[in-house]
C-alpha cells in the first residue's frame, strides 16, 4: 500500500478530513519553500502538492501563474524541485504529490524523472495536461517505482470517462469542483457534490476535491461529501502579499502557517 494509500486509509478510519495545500516551489525561494512544506506539515497538512514552475501554465489562475513566473525568474526547475524534496525528507515524512505540466517532466526524461521522484521522497504526480488516453506509458513508469498517478475528473466528464478514470488511478482522485482554471472563489459550486457522488458510484479511492476552496466555510462544505479540500490560489497569494516587496519578513514561514491554520477544517 503507497503512502497516500495508508494516509487516507488512516483519515478515513479517524472519521477525519483532509487539508492539501498547495504551492509553487521556488516561491519566494527554493530555501523558503523547504520551510514551508515542514510548517504545512507541522500546521496539519494531511498532504502537500508541490507546483513545478512552468512558463505556459493554460490550467491556472493568474496567482498561481505569477507564482510560477517568480519560480523561473529564480531559475527554479524539476530538478531543483526534486533535489528539494530529498531535503525535506531529512524533516517530514508528509506525503508529497509533485503537481506539473508534462512539457518540464518529458523535458527532464520520463524514466529518470520517475526514478528521482522515488529516491528523493515524492509520493505522487499529478500531471494537468496529460490526456488520459496519452497517460499509459507513463502510468506504468511510475507505477514500476511505486509512485502514484493521480488524475483530475471534472464536472464534464462522462460516466465513460469516470470509470477509465477509476480504473488506472492511484493514491486518490482530483475532483475539480468547476470548469475554468485555478483561482479562489467566493462560493464553491453545487457541481462539486454531484462529481464526487459520480465518482463514489465508480470508484473506492479517496477523492479530494480542489478549483476555488479559500475558506474555511468552504473547506468544513467539501468535508461534507469528500476525503478532502485543496486550498491554493488564496495560500499562494498570501504569499505574494507577503513578499511584495520581493523579500521574505523574518516571520514569513510562521505567517503562512498560521495563515493555513485559519483554513483547517474544525
Amino acid at each position: 500500500m503507497s503512502c497516500l494509500s495508508e494516509t487516507f486509509k488512516r483519515l478515513r478510519a479517524g472519521g477525519g478530513c483532509g487539508f492539501v495545500p498547495f504551492i509553487m516551489a521556488g516561491d519566494p525561494d527554493i530555501e523558503h519553500t523547504e520551510r514551508l512544506i515542514v510548517e504545512l506539515a507541522c500546521a496539519g497538512a494531511t498532504v502537500i502538492e508541490l507546483g513545478v514552475p512552468f512558463s505556459d501554465p493554460v490550467a491556472d489562475g493568474v496567482v498561481i501563474q505569477r507564482a510560477a513566473e517568480r519560480a523561473l525568474q529564480r531559475e527554479v526547475n524539476l530538478a531543483s524541485v526534486l533535489k528539494l524534496v530529498g531535503r525535506v525528507r531529512l524533516a517530514t515524512n508528509v506525503p508529497l504529490v509533485i503537481f506539473s505540466y508534462f512539457n518540464p517532466l518529458l523535458q527532464f526524461g520520463l524514466e529518470r524523472f520517475a526514478v528521482e521522484a522515488s529516491r528523493t521522497g515524492v509520493d505522487g504526480v499529478l500531471v494537468t495536461d496529460l490526456a488520459l488516453e496519452e497517460a499509459g506509458e507513463f502510468a506504468h513508469t511510475l507505477a514500476a517505482h511505486d509512485l502514484d498517478m493521480i488524475f483530475l475528473v471534472a464536472p464534464t466528464s462522462t460516466d465513460a470517462r469516470l470509470r477509465m478514470i477509476a480504473e488506472r488511478a492511484s493514491g486518490f482522485i482530483y475532483a475539480v469542483s468547476r470548469t475554468g482554471v485555478t483561482g479562489a472563489r467566493e462560493t464553491l459550486s453545487r457541481e462539486a457534490e454531484q462529481l464526487v457522488r459520480r465518482v463514489r458510484a465508480v470508484c473506492d479511492l479517496p477523492i479530494v476535491v480542489g478549483f476555488g476552496i479559500s475558506t474555511r466555510e468552504q473547506v468544513m462544505e467539501v468535508c461534507r461529501f469528500a476525503d478532502a479540500a485543496v486550498v491554493g490560489s488564496v495560500i499562494v497569494e498570501e504569499i505574494e502579499r507577503l513578499t511584495s516587496d520581493g523579500k521574505a519578513p523574518s516571520d514569513f514561514v510562521e505567517r503562512v502557517g498560521a495563515f493555513a491554520r485559519a483554513l483547517l477544517p474544525q
